[in-house]
Protein backbone atom coordinates (compact mmCIF):
# COMPACT_ATOMS: atom_id res chain seq x y z
CA UNK A 1 0.00 0.00 0.00
CA UNK A 2 1.16 3.64 -0.83
CA UNK A 3 0.50 6.75 0.14
CA UNK A 4 -1.06 7.33 -3.52
CA UNK A 5 -3.99 4.90 -2.33
CA UNK A 6 -5.34 7.95 -0.03
CA UNK A 7 -6.73 11.74 -0.97
CA UNK A 8 -4.57 14.26 -0.59
CA UNK A 9 -4.54 15.06 3.15
CA UNK A 10 -4.71 18.50 5.21
CA UNK A 11 -1.03 17.67 7.12
CA UNK A 12 -0.50 19.81 10.42
CA UNK A 13 3.27 19.65 11.44
CA UNK A 14 4.56 20.51 14.44
CA UNK A 15 8.46 21.34 14.18
CA UNK A 16 10.37 23.76 15.84
CA UNK A 17 13.47 23.80 13.06
CA UNK A 18 12.21 26.27 10.72
CA UNK A 19 14.68 24.89 7.72
CA UNK A 20 13.07 20.71 8.52
CA UNK A 21 9.52 22.30 8.83
CA UNK A 22 10.16 24.07 5.82
CA UNK A 23 11.67 20.93 3.86
CA UNK A 24 9.29 18.82 4.91
CA UNK A 25 6.25 21.04 3.89
CA UNK A 26 7.81 21.71 0.65
CA UNK A 27 8.30 17.33 0.17
CA UNK A 28 4.74 16.38 1.86
CA UNK A 29 3.16 19.54 -1.00
CA UNK A 30 5.26 17.63 -4.15
CA UNK A 31 3.86 14.04 -2.46
CA UNK A 32 0.13 15.71 -3.20
CA UNK A 33 -0.42 16.78 0.57
CA UNK A 34 -1.30 20.00 1.54
CA UNK A 35 -0.13 21.55 4.87
CA UNK A 36 -2.20 23.48 6.83
CA UNK A 37 0.41 24.80 9.44
CA UNK A 38 3.50 24.13 10.90
CA UNK A 39 3.73 24.84 15.19
CA UNK A 40 6.98 25.47 16.11
CA UNK A 41 5.85 24.42 20.40
CA UNK A 42 3.42 22.79 22.04
CA UNK A 43 1.04 25.11 23.01
CA UNK A 44 0.70 26.34 19.14
CA UNK A 45 0.71 22.67 17.96
CA UNK A 46 -2.56 22.33 20.70
CA UNK A 47 -4.23 25.07 19.36
CA UNK A 48 -3.90 24.87 15.84
CA UNK A 49 -4.82 21.26 15.98
CA UNK A 50 -7.96 22.65 17.52
CA UNK A 51 -8.75 25.37 15.14
CA UNK A 52 -7.67 23.44 11.34
CA UNK A 53 -8.61 19.86 12.17
CA UNK A 54 -5.98 18.15 10.33
CA UNK A 55 -6.63 14.97 8.51
CA UNK A 56 -3.04 13.83 9.94
CA UNK A 57 -0.51 15.59 12.44
CA UNK A 58 3.45 14.91 12.11
CA UNK A 59 5.36 15.59 14.99
CA UNK A 60 8.57 16.06 15.99
CA UNK A 61 8.74 14.06 19.63
CA UNK A 62 11.25 17.09 21.13
CA UNK A 63 10.34 20.18 20.70
CA UNK A 64 12.57 23.47 22.03
CA UNK A 65 9.40 24.22 24.06
CA UNK A 66 7.37 21.10 25.59
CA UNK A 67 6.98 18.21 23.45
CA UNK A 68 4.90 16.60 20.59
CA UNK A 69 4.24 13.31 22.56
CA UNK A 70 2.68 15.86 25.34
CA UNK A 71 0.57 17.57 22.73
CA UNK A 72 -0.47 14.88 21.12
CA UNK A 73 -1.90 13.37 24.41
CA UNK A 74 -3.82 17.10 24.89
CA UNK A 75 -5.09 16.42 21.69
CA UNK A 76 -5.96 12.81 22.05
CA UNK A 77 -8.68 14.03 25.09
CA UNK A 78 -10.76 15.37 23.02
CA UNK A 79 -10.90 12.60 20.24
CA UNK A 80 -8.67 10.71 17.90
CA UNK A 81 -6.04 12.52 15.47
CA UNK A 82 -3.76 10.13 13.39
CA UNK A 83 -0.19 10.82 14.34
CA UNK A 84 2.83 9.98 14.17
CA UNK A 85 6.23 11.31 15.08
CA UNK A 86 9.52 12.48 13.73
CA UNK A 87 12.65 12.56 15.65
CA UNK A 88 16.20 12.75 15.71
CA UNK A 89 16.94 11.13 19.18
CA UNK A 90 15.48 7.59 20.22
CA UNK A 91 11.92 8.45 21.45
CA UNK A 92 11.64 5.66 24.77
CA UNK A 93 8.85 5.38 26.74
CA UNK A 94 6.11 5.38 24.09
CA UNK A 95 4.01 2.16 23.80
CA UNK A 96 5.53 -0.17 20.75
CA UNK A 97 2.28 0.61 18.37
CA UNK A 98 3.16 4.17 17.98
CA UNK A 99 4.99 5.17 14.59
CA UNK A 100 8.50 6.83 14.83
CA UNK A 101 10.49 8.09 12.00
CA UNK A 102 14.02 8.49 12.56
CA UNK A 103 15.64 11.94 10.60
CA UNK A 104 17.12 12.02 8.54
CA UNK A 105 14.23 9.78 6.16
CA UNK A 106 13.76 9.58 2.75
CA UNK A 107 10.58 10.38 1.02
CA UNK A 108 9.74 6.51 0.46
CA UNK A 109 9.77 6.47 4.42
CA UNK A 110 7.42 9.09 5.09
CA UNK A 111 5.23 7.87 2.51
CA UNK A 112 5.13 4.59 4.38
CA UNK A 113 4.78 6.04 7.79
CA UNK A 114 1.46 8.51 6.03
CA UNK A 115 0.12 5.23 4.65
CA UNK A 116 0.34 2.73 8.03
CA UNK A 117 -0.71 5.22 10.37
CA UNK A 118 -3.64 6.12 8.14
CA UNK A 119 -4.41 2.27 8.09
Amino acid sequence: MSVVDFRPLRILLAEDNAIIGLLLAELLEQMGHQVCGVAANESATVTAAARMKPDLMILDAQLAQGSGISAIRTILQFGPMPHFFISGAPVTGESSDVIVLQKPFFERELARAIALTLC
